[in-house]
């Protein structure tokens, strides 16, 4: 049960439609009638209660499973909620075939970003959020991080190979990123990116080092600690190649855009 269905049942409860114990059997028992939150599929305790503690669509982890795993985790949480995607992470062509075979119309493939969405995309709910990433070899993670930022609501733009190298090109795109609620902000090698949209632009920015790079850059790990040693105020760093984190953490930030004061809103 998510946060809409909740209020959509204490408004008939407010009404006199449902009664105050039936409400409750429904509260306590969910959708699927998981009375803990959860559904147990024996390899895996499935989280049904997840959208209304948070808001945001469920997310599967397909790296280590199987095909099949995925797949029934992914119809239990599309049957608990049949109204909001379900994300699927870090999904190999093998995994993202089996969920085309079994969902077709419902299924959304990102196979850059090795993402899946199992359901349709909400409306945008929330602001602006741009994500840039320093060169093409980003760009894998860089639309992890955009297409998870979409089924999450945000209004996402887009704009590759802008790296510190050639300047220019990321000067260009000042008058997007002011627009901007949230940059979430890619890059390899020596991570210099970050350092540099933060000198130029006062919107929160969401930091994502990549693995990609030669020797010394340890696997990303240079491009970690430039971004963690940041001159630049307001930038927030992520794990390396965590797209997913990003998107999630951006489309969060913007998500009460313009809602206006109140529980929730900005003021």
């Amino acid at each position: 049960m998510d946060a809409d269905a909740t209020r959509a049942l204490l408004a008939a409860v407010a009404a006199g439609e449902v009664a105050v114990d039936a409400a409750l059997d429904r509260l306590s028992a969910g959708v699927l009638g998981d009375g803990d939150g959860f559904a147990d599929l024996g390899f895996a305790r499935v989280d049904t209660h997840r959208a209304l503690r948070t808001g945001d669509p469920e997310v599967v982890y397909a790296a280590g499973k199987t095909p099949e795993q995925v797949v029934a985790i992914v119809e239990r949480l599309h049957e608990a909620h049949p109204a909001h995607p379900v994300l699927v992470s870090r999904a190999d062509d093998t995994v993202r075939g089996a969920l085309r075979d079994v969902f077709a119309e419902l299924c959304t493939d990102e196979p850059l970003g090795r993402m899946v969405a199992v359901g349709a995309h909400p409306s945008v709910t929330g602001g602006k959020v741009t994500v840039l990433c320093a060169g093409t070899s980003d760009l894998p993670v860089a639309t992890e991080a955009a297409f998870t930022a979409r089924v999450c609501g945000a209004e996402v733009t887009q704009i590759s190979d802008v790296g510190v190298a050639g300047i220019h090109r990321l000067l260009a795109t000042r008058p997007v990123l002011a627009a901007s609620d949230c940059v979430v902000v890619v890059a390899g090698m020596d991570g210099a990116l970050p350092s540099a949209v933060g000198g130029m632009v006062g919107v929160p920015i969401v930091a994502v080092p990549t693995s990609v790079g030669y020797g010394a850059s340890f696997g990303g790990l240079a491009a970690l600690l430039t971004m963690l040693n940041s001159c630049a105020p307001g930038v927030t760093v992520v794990n390396i190649d965590n797209g997913f984190g990003a998107g999630l953490a951006a489309a969060r930030i913007v998500r009460n855009v313009g809602v206006g004061p109140g529980p929730g809103g900005s003021s």
